[in-house]
């Protein structure tokens, strides 16, 4: 039988989503949870990959078992077994067709900055920080030039292993709360360090240090080398990915 999981996470405690061979993994984590449940090894699929520092609102990864539970005992029981960082919402029976990666459509992020002139004492790990006055109205305009289908070459890490750089940016906004600015991002896909190398050069923007046709020049151009240092990893948050409505999962996960 094949499930899907709906995982909320705080990613501070841990180097990211995948398992490594040292240090603390949410993969491993939820793995040897759920593998307590089932009495037998279970692996997972996640919908996208997430690095050290990062949190999740609702990651989704789909997992296969023939342990007989249900829905609710696979939550209530790999929950027991689960640091206090990290809780299943759901767990929903699936076809086995379904593929947590391959069968989402589009995945969103939120990037937060704290824009005051005296770093956060609380909620620093969830903040990033920038001291000087951000223009959030110039950062929105300047954003939308990322809008559609692309190749973000310029916002890609070294290390990013996609095939290609073709992404198609579904919506992005920038919007301004209080003392907190925020980046919400949808894409079909997202290379690695993405949406932080977009903040990090937005962030030039919003300083006046950089005009409003900026990104969409950085973008043209497709060098990474010029374009903004990544924004640092606390205040991303993945919220989750999307699927089409035929697979009948909760609200949050669907289109």
């Amino acid at each position: 039988m094949r499930y899907a999981l709906g995982i909320e996470y705080d990613g501070s405690e841990f180097l990211g989503w995948q398992r490594h061979h040292m240090g603390a993994t949410v993969q491993a984590a939820v793995e040897d949870a759920l593998a307590f449940v089932a009495d037998r090894p279970v692996e997972v699929v996640c919908s996208g990959r997430t690095d050290t520092g990062v949190h999740a609102q609702c990651q989704v990864v789909h997992f296969d078992s023939e342990a007989e539970r249900d829905s609710r005992a696979w939550v209530l029981g790999t929950n027991t077994r689960l640091p206090d960082s990290i809780r299943l919402l759901w767990c929903q029976p699936m076809p086995d067709e379904f593929h947590a990666r391959y069968s989402a459509r589009a995945r969103r992020y939120r990037y937060s900055i704290l824009n005051r002139p005296v770093r956060p004492a609380l909620q620093r790990v969830y903040l990033s920080w920038e001291r000087r006055p951000l223009d959030a109205d110039a950062m929105h305009v300047a954003a939308q030039s990322l809008l559609g289908e692309n190749d973000f070459s310029a916002f890609r890490a070294a290390q990013c292993e996609a095939k290609h750089a073709m992404r198609n940016m579904h919506e992005i906004s920038v919007v301004r709360q209080a003392d907190q600015v925020h980046v919400e991002l949808q894409a079909n896909a997202f290379l690695h360090h993405m949406v932080r190398n977009i903040v990090g050069s937005l962030i030039p923007i919003g300083l006046g240090e950089r005009p409003v046709s900026w990104l969409g020049e950085l973008l043209r151009g497709g060098d990474r080398t010029v374009a903004g240092a990544t924004a640092p990893a606390a205040g991303l948050l993945f919220i989750g990915p999307k699927y089409p409505a035929e697979w009948a999962l909760p609200m949050e996960a669907t289109l």
